[in-house]
């Protein structure tokens, strides 16, 4: 750059050299954890571009989450001066909406169709069991729609599916709702996240031109994350890289864990069957963890059979041994990590360096109660998302009728929304009019007058709303797209609404509103001539590891599959017990116990310096208490674990006052911890004794009641004025003796 011709080998290592200069031919980089994979992608098309000539317009990188693709491209950038903005880089989502929105028509859709997101599923599947008059209490429609899922991945047609279960009332039903449902999707020119790429593959099996317009135009195809593909998605690939075979998958084996959502981990392992005079680059140097932690997760992670075998290694220095700490209680679980929490924070750690993962999200509870008892900041990945909050669904549903009337679900949701006094009664009458003459329900709308069932009232609920729809739909073709949300957001009258209410959660609502036109607005200024399709197609592939951002100075509380591609300095993986982890449903299956055991290992190589593995003898879940087994991954792991004789915390007797050590108590609300504070405080060897008055920061004046002497330092159980009878260790509590 700038003049000089860059070295795109510089700083790799061998293999990773080897990955970067393979051009021609399929290739599949094994990519352990932690080897550095994106380096080597982001080189290997920066190396295409610069030193082999190749167009970036003729590069298809696809990854699965948009934040990925982002970052990607962001470092390719910072590589070459070519215009990387015209390689096709997304998800498999995003890319075949790009596909679609050229020609679908060829399809029998229209060009301008509507992305259904869960919600709009539901509703639509609400709709079908009430048309088919079926008890909605014997099909709930997420288990249909998770069943119709599975159906379109094994690529299982409705009519194929009656007809192989005639005989079978249940699953013949479902395949008749599947019928309806689908019937619908295309009359209300509607897709679901399934379809995306469902039908980019039909129309590229179907059109051969347009089959062969993407294989000519892209001449290198590159799959990240290829052990999370699924059936379509392979067939996806191996379409689009058919004519030039120049195919460069990346995964690691020992990283599928997503094969309850239809992942197969066939795809990786049979990559060299699949694709003739292919080759396999092996990533075993990791820079991320030290020997310790990837000793642990070599040991578990070798007793799987399904694997390419591998070994990671790293030329980092040792580092800790890897703790294992079996409590008597899950309660004990949560405050013996907070504990160590206190003693990292005390070596110098931050809270963000900190992640505590588990199996299953309901273990959080006793980690928040210990962390809040403990005065710990922390955060759950996995809360409710921005773009799942009511507010801004209720904008979304808006923006997509302005862009497709035909979407009869994002019609029903918003036009009694905010209060026009547009009952069910209305909406039904309506909706009767609507199929009995074959009109979508907006075209219904237009046809108002004509719709003898309603009375004066009810139409003259429903007219404002088609009247400033209609305004709207004008506005849309001449306005830029955040000029025109603000005006449609101030026509509907809904801020207004919310002011109205006047309560805490209205104010957060508006503030939500007022956050998606800013997301509007960023969305404009990055992609020129941004349309509204564009826009709801960006905001609909949004994904939840999109949302997991580094935010302040948090404890992170997690589960494993949301901690897959982030690291932390310091990991605590918890609740290593049979039947929880590996789970229960796992138990009975050998597939499924080495994908609980490849979770295993995800969860040991997040961490880069410190690692704790913890289980209880006793544990409290979903109401009940029970004994239970160490996890066989503990066995596993042979000599590569520590387990010190140590100190169990007893916390059955005690109050939330009385609740444990202390081994802290220099944290304050805005974590601005003072280590020269913290070293004047480093002085177990003062003399301490019963009836000495203290000073405590927190608690004030306090007497001291008893001293203990604990492994070099001195336990202090001291009587506070305003904080009650408090356990602390002199060497870090934050005390000043102020007399006898």
């Amino acid at each position: 750059m700038d003049g000089e011709r860059m070295d795109y080998l510089e700083g790799l290592n061998d293999r990773q050299r080897d990955a970067v200069l393979h051009t021609e031919g399929p290739l599949l980089i094994m990519a352990g954890a932690g080897s550095g994979k994106t380096r080597v992608v982001t080189h290997k098309i920066a190396y295409l571009i610069e030193e082999k000539g190749v167009y970036p317009s003729s590069i298809l990188a696809i990854t699965f989450t948009n934040k990925a693709a982002s970052e990607m491209k962001d470092r390719v950038k910072e590589l070459i001066d070519a215009d990387v903005d015209k390689m096709w880089m997304g998800t498999f989502h995003s890319i075949c909406v790009r596909i679609l929105r050229r020609d679908i028509d060829r399809l029998g859709y229209d060009r301008s169709f509507t992305i259904y997101d869960r919600d709009d599923q539901i509703t639509l599947m609400k709709e079908c069991i009430k048309e088919l008059n079926i008890d909605k209490t014997m099909y709930k429609e997420s288990a249909v729609l998770s069943k119709i899922s599975s159906l379109k991945d094994a690529s299982i047609e409705p009519d194929s599916y009656i007809n192989e279960n005639y005989s079978e009332f249940r699953e013949r039903t479902i395949g008749e709702l599947y019928a309806l449902y689908e019937k619908k999707l295309k009359k209300y020119n509607a897709l679901d996240f399934d379809d995306l790429i469902i039908k980019t593959v039909v129309l590229l099996k179907e059109n051969k031109d347009i089959l062969e317009f993407y294989q000519n135009k892209f001449k290198h195809v590159f799959v990240d994350e290829y052990q999370d593909t699924n059936k379509i998605q392979y067939e996806f690939a191996r379409l689009l890289s058919g004519k030039h075979e120049n195919i460069c998958v990346v995964g690691d084996s020992d990283q599928s864990i997503y094969g309850w959502r239809g992942a197969d981990i066939g795809n990786i392992l049979n990559f060299e069957k699949d694709f003739e005079n292919s080759t396999v680059i092996l990533l075993e140097q990791n820079y991320r963890s030290t020997p310790n932690i990837l000793n642990v997760a070599n040991k578990v992670i070798g007793n799987n059979f399904e694997r390419q075998a591998k070994n990671l290694w790293t030329n980092r220095e040792e580092g800790e041994k890897v703790v294992y700490e079996q409590l008597d209680y899950s309660e004990e679980e949560g405050h013996f990590i907070a504990n160590k929490i206190h003693q990292l924070i005390y070596k110098g750690y931050k809270l963000k360096d900190i992640a505590v993962l588990y199996r299953t999200n309901a273990q959080s509870r006793t980690f928040e109660e210990s962390f809040m008892k403990e005065e710990l900041p922390y955060k759950i990945v996995g809360g409710l998302r921005f773009y799942d909050r009511k507010e801004v669904k209720d904008v979304i549903a808006y923006l997509k009728v302005l862009q497709n009337p035909n979407d009869n679900i994002s019609i029903k949701r918003i036009i009694n929304t905010p209060r026009r006094g547009v009952g069910l009664a209305t909406i039904s009458k309506i909706e009767e009019y609507a199929i009995e003459h074959g009109e979508s329900f907006y075209g219904a709308l237009l046809s108002l007058d004509e719709i003898d069932s309603l009375n004066a009232r009810a139409k003259n609920s429903v007219s404002p709303f088609i009247d400033t729809m209609n305004v709207l739909m004008a506005k849309k073709e001449v306005m830029g797209l955040k000029d025109f949300i603000e005006e449609m957001i101030s026509s509907i009258g809904y801020i207004e609404e919310l002011k109205k209410e006047d309560t805490i959660e209205a104010r957060t609502r508006i503030e939500n509103i007022k956050e998606f036109i800013s997301v509007a607005l960023n969305f404009e200024n990055i992609n020129e001539d941004a349309t509204l399709e564009d826009f709801l197609a960006s905001v609909s592939l949004l994904s939840d590891v999109d949302k997991t951002v580094d935010e302040n100075n948090l404890i992170t509380l997690m589960t494993i599959h949301s901690a897959k591609g982030l690291e932390f300095k310091v990991v605590f993986v918890v609740g290593l017990e049979e039947g929880l982890f590996p789970s229960f449903r796992s138990l009975e299956s050998d597939e499924d116990i080495e994908e609980e055991r490849r979770l295993m290992y995800v969860a040991l190589t997040r961490a880069e310096e410190v690692l704790f593995i913890t289980n209880a003898k006793r544990r409290t879940i979903y109401g009940n208490t029970n004994y239970t087994l160490p996890s066989r991954f503990i066995e596993e792991m042979g000599d590569t674990i520590e387990k010190p004789e140590v100190k169990k915390a007893n916390i059955q007797s005690k109050s939330a006052d009385e609740s444990l050590i202390r081994i802290k108590d220099f944290t304050m609300p805005n974590l601005n911890y003072n280590p020269a504070m913290m070293k004047k405080r480093n002085d177990g060897d003062k003399e301490v004794n019963i009836g000495d008055k203290v000073k405590h920061k927190k608690w004030g004046i306090g007497t001291v009641a008893m001293v203990k002497e604990r492994e070099g330092d001195k336990e202090l159980t001291i009587a506070f004025d305003k904080g009650g009878l408090k356990r602390l260790l002199l060497s870090i509590a934050p005390i000043e003796i102020i007399g006898g």
